[in-house]
C-alpha cells in the first residue's frame, strides 16, 4: 500500500526562488533514493478560514504564501528506509534550520496511509 509524507510550510514570497531551488535539489535526492513522487505546490486559491485553513495552520504572515508538498513511497517501510538515506545524503545533511528559505518551526508534516487511490 502506498505511503505519503505531507508537508505545509509558510514561505516568504521573496524567498520562493530559493525555496524552489532547495525543493528541486531535495526532490532529486528523494527520487534517487526511491521515492515514487515528489511534489511542491504553491497556494493559488487558498483563503483564510474563520476557524481553520491552510494559512491559519502555518500562522501565515503578510508577504508569505503557503506551500503544500507531498512525497509518495511504495510503503511505510520504504519511506523509513528512503528517509534514513536522505538524511545521510551529503547534498542535504547538515542543513541548518536558520539557513532555510522558510520558518521550519511553523512546518506541519506527517506520514499518511493511502485510503483511496482512484
Amino acid at each position: 500500500m502506498p505511503y505519503v509524507d505531507g508537508f505545509i510550510v509558510a514561505v516568504p514570497t521573496k524567498n520562493l526562488p530559493a525555496y524552489r531551488r532547495l525543493a528541486r535539489k531535495a526532490g532529486k535526492v528523494w527520487r534517487e533514493h526511491g521515492a515514487l513522487e515528489f511534489r511542491e505546490c504553491v497556494a493559488d486559491d487558498v483563503k483564510v478560514g474563520k476557524l481553520t485553513s491552510f494559512p491559519r495552520s502555518v500562522k501565515l504572515k503578510p508577504n508569505e504564501t503557503v506551500v503544500f508538498s507531498w512525497i509518495v513511497y511504495k510503503s511505510r517501510r520504504d519511506r523509513d528506509r528512503i528517509n534514513a538515506k536522505v538524511m545521510k545524503d551529503p547534498r542535504l545533511a547538515g542543513m541548518d534550520a536558520k539557513s532555510l528559505p522558510f520558518d521550519a518551526k511553523r512546518m506541519i508534516y506527517g506520514g499518511f496511509k493511502v485510503l483511496v487511490d482512484a
